[in-house]
């Protein structure tokens, strides 16, 4: 299937009212649930709507089959004793909604692996490398395994009359905002390259294929959040296949605004959901190339199992990690997969 939509157009205003909305709408009234339209995957079963319903059921044996291929640990693969529901709401067909779909282990080992191994390939570009030549950390090491206090600029701006240098300290805190995995998007022409991209991360390709086997995990984009950061409104359109977009919540809760568009360009179903840490979306059919954006990062909602990451949970056992324990606190780490195309137009 050729996708013709166009990446630069305006999303309708509706739906850029709702994200406003969201965007200025206080924790107290979030917490409360006073708007019926949020739907919290922790408390879809308590949905007042009625527009939420239960669709599917991920299998026990299947779903622990993945999570114990990616953990390599036999004492962590049977980490599932019951179904995992699968929601949709009625206003966005395809939108599967799956609360809860990775055990704490499993978020930790993926954080490891984004974090530690992925973020410090070169292949693996970011955000940094728009404006800056950026230094890597030994072959096999972590950015995180560098301290935080150290004041020797890691990134050196392309043009230094426009951009200051940054530490370590001020790159992981405050600049990283994104990376791409497999497919390098090019944000400034919003296109993937013609020739064929770098090797997507293997075990977690395997582990998101063995949950969703309809879509082939080429490309991704792990979204770095803090609260105030926000996603704007968009469309990913710049897939040639139209199969299905998987998105994993890490760390702080994201409030998550999703739409569809009329005929006559207006907004037409605008679904409003709570993301929380080790919950699923899935962007398919109609809801596949609908207009969503982030409008809020929830301060203070991280669990606790995530919060002193990347160190461990007690003090003094974080090892080479130990002067970044807490750096999770206050993030949300968003993974976003996608297929890029279908079979016959893979670039050889």
């Amino acid at each position: 299937m050729a996708i013709t939509l166009d990446p630069h157009r305006r999303p309708p205003d509706s739906v850029r009212h709702v994200y406003k909305k969201f965007q200025k709408m206080k924790l107290a009234d979030l917490n409360a649930d006073v708007d019926a339209d949020i739907i919290d995957p922790e408390r879809i079963t308590r949905d007042r709507t009625g527009r939420v319903q239960l669709v599917d059921e991920l299998n026990v044996d299947t779903l622990n089959d993945a999570l114990g291929s990616f953990s390599e640990n036999e004492s962590e693969a049977q980490l599932i004793k019951n179904p995992t529901p699968v929601y949709e709401h009625m206003d966005m067909p395809g939108l599967q909604i799956i609360p809860n779909l990775l055990p704490p282990e499993i978020q930790i080992l993926l954080l490891d692996r984004l974090l530690h191994r992925d973020l410090s390939k070169p292949a693996h570009l970011t955000n940094i490398h728009t404006h800056y030549n950026l230094s890597y950390p030994p072959a096999a090491s972590s950015f995180f395994s560098l301290d935080p206090s150290h004041s020797n600029h890691l990134a050196t701006p392309l043009d230094p009359t426009v951009h200051k240098p940054l530490t370590v300290s001020q790159l992981l805190n405050k600049k990283l905002r994104w990376t791409t995995l497999g497919g390098q998007y090019d944000w400034t022409a919003k296109k993937y390259p013609d020739d064929k991209p770098p090797q997507f991360p293997e075990d977690i390709g395997a582990l998101l294929e063995g949950i969703w086997e309809d879509t082939k995990a080429e490309a991704a984009i792990v979204n770095f959040y803090s609260p105030g950061d926000t996603l704007s409104i968009h469309r990913d359109v710049s897939e040639s296949s139209s199969r299905g977009l998987i998105s994993i919540s890490l760390g702080c809760d994201a409030i998550f605004v999703i739409g569809t568009e009329g005929d006559d360009g207006a907004g037409r179903k605008i679904v409003t959901l709570r993301l929380r840490s080790g919950s699923a979306v899935y962007m398919s059919g109609e809801s596949r190339f609908a207009w969503h954006g982030v409008p809020q990062i929830v301060a203070g909602t991280c669990p606790d199992y995530l919060k002193n990451w990347p160190a461990g949970s007690e003090v003094g056992d974080g090892g080479d990690y130990e002067e970044w324990r807490g750096w999770m606190s206050g993030k949300r780490v968003n993974l976003n997969v996608r297929q890029m195309w279908d079979s016959e137009q893979e670039p050889s």
